[in-house]
């Protein structure tokens, strides 16, 4: 089994998956080990004197000015979590509250935090041992109540998933092996703080929008030879004198996607130009890909950052704690809500080539791509299921990042909105896979009508894995069941990596 080992070097996002999605184990390191203990003891010394700290010797939000005895401090994280637990709708899915845990994990081996080790390692055997708490998706305005609901599951109380059952947090522990903690100073703080849930669920976003920008790639070069496109618009000068880096790379897919395709080669003078949706797919779907990429390297910043409020510093064998607001979830916020955009326009320039391949006025091929048609409605219907969907994307890409909304009697009069914008991202990515997934059926089924000339080096393949879980529509039948394996067939990756190994990477 794999295991990740937090040591203090730069994670990834490909590491979230593997601890999200893939069970991969968590080790902490001996050094980052280290770091926590040492800052912790900054603030065990911070209690005994019984410096004016924000979180540590005072209550929070509006209650800053409100000062705590010890006694009243360590009462004081217990309530916080208890507190802070309010969120509302249905839950997370698995991975996204696994994603958080390990993002919170990492924010805590920074060493900045004042968490005690203790605490840490308990939230690393939760998720060793697959303890997942029951979180509520919707009532954060940046941060607090989802991991106030783990928090919750780490203190005893709450509910969490174990082997496929919702049990009592208590339940849950106890059948794990996993011994509940009894907080301390400033440990509800640490565990409501920062920004590690919309790290978590904006990490698995950005991770499913790129293996969806490969995707519309392949998706858009088997429309191309399907619709009998002209290559020209690919050409690499072309790309060159307006380099964006993900234009350049689209161009670059395509070319290789289609290379030895005898229908592109037989089409390539049919027209002097092709629809935008079709010749213009390096300019949409590279811009796409650099929004992408900017999202990709945000939330790794923000993965291994220090986002508590205060933050604890070494000043020379003294903790200083410095009030702050690496909490603040702007920069994923704005980038989430952009992210959101970069998806809804793969799926809507998409949508529009799934209707250029079902149009018997502009495709060439048999209305609705089926023969008989008349008689049979064929790919008619599944068009307006993807205008649907690119309809709902279009709402969903209104930005939440500059709604602030004022809270804590004003004492938090900005905040960042940043979780919901992560999961508004992740319903439009969800929407955008189930789009693209429909012209590739499509597609494939547009190529059926070019047999049996070549397909392209990398459409070739695509098509045959296509039709190893779809078989070609020769009459009307019922059609959710091919939706729902293409679909499937998109989200895992294993598709992809045999596409690549023989093409490169897309």
């Amino acid at each position: 089994m794999t295991t990740i080992v937090i040591d203090g070097s730069a994670l990834r996002i490909d590491d979230v998956i593997l601890v999200a999605r893939k069970a991969a184990q968590v080790e902490l390191a001996q050094t980052v080990k280290n770091k926590i203990m040492k800052c912790r003891r900054f603030v065990d010394q911070i209690v005994e004197e019984q410096k004016p700290v924000y979180g540590i010797t005072t209550g929070l939000g509006d209650l800053v000015n409100v000062r705590l005895t010890p006694d009243e401090a360590a009462q004081l994280s217990r309530n916080v979590v208890m507190s802070h637990a309010c969120g509302v709708g249905e839950p997370l899915e698995t991975d996204q509250v696994r994603a958080i845990m390990f993002a919170a994990i990492i924010n805590f081996a920074q060493g900045y935090s004042g968490i005690r080790l203790e605490t840490v390692e308990t939230l690393v055997k939760m998720l060793n041992e697959g303890v997942t708490p029951f979180v509520p998706s919707q009532g954060s305005v940046g941060y607090l109540t989802h991991m106030a609901h783990i928090a919750l599951v780490l203190i005893g109380l709450g509910e969490a998933n174990y082997r496929g059952n919702l049990l009592s947090g208590s339940e849950a522990m106890r059948a794990a092996g996993v011994p509940t903690v009894t907080l301390k100073e400033k440990e509800g703080l640490n565990l409501v703080n920062g920004t590690v849930c919309m790290i978590g669920i904006s990490a698995l976003a950005i991770y499913d929008s790129i293996q969806l920008s490969k995707w519309a790639d392949i998706a858009g070069a088997m429309s191309f030879e399907a619709l009998q496109g002209t290559y020209y618009a690919f050409d690499e000068r072309i790309q060159q004198v307006r380099p964006f880096r993900g234009q350049r790379q689209v161009a670059d897919n395509l070319r290789r996607l289609i290379a030895g395709s005898e229908i592109s080669e037989g089409s390539k003078d049919l027209r002097i130009q092709d629809a935008l949706s079709i010749r213009s797919m390096p300019q949409v779907h590279g811009a796409c890909r650099d929004k992408i990429s900017h999202a990709l390297e945000t939330v790794e910043i923000e993965l291994n950052s220090a986002t508590d409020n205060p933050l604890i510093f070494d000043d020379g064998g003294v903790g200083r704690p410095i009030s702050a607001c690496n909490a603040h979830g702007e920069p994923l916020a704005l980038t989430m809500d952009m992210l959101t955009m970069a998806v809804t326009e793969l799926a809507n320039i998409s949508e529009r080539r799934i209707d250029r391949l079902v149009n018997p006025h502009v495709s060439g091929l048999p209305a609705f791509l089926v023969k008989n048609s008349g008689l049979n409605s064929g790919f008619m219907i599944v068009q307006y299921v993807a205008a649907s969907l690119v309809a709902e994307n279009k709402v969903l890409s209104h930005p939440i990042s500059v709604d602030s909304i004022p809270t804590s009697a004003f004492q938090e009069d900005h905040v960042s909105m940043g979780t919901p914008a992560a999961i508004k991202a992740v319903k439009a990515v969800g929407n955008a896979a189930q789009v693209i997934a429909i012209e590739l059926l499509s597609a494939a089924q547009g190529l059926d009508f070019h047999k049996p000339k070549q397909f392209g080096a990398g459409t070739a393949i695509a098509h045959h894995m296509i039709r190893s879980h779809v078989p070609e529509w020769t009459e009307d039948r019922v059609f959710y069941p091919d939706l729902k394996r293409m679909v499937a067939f998109v989200a895992h990756d294993e598709a992809m990596e045999r596409i690549e190994s023989t093409i490169g990477t897309l």
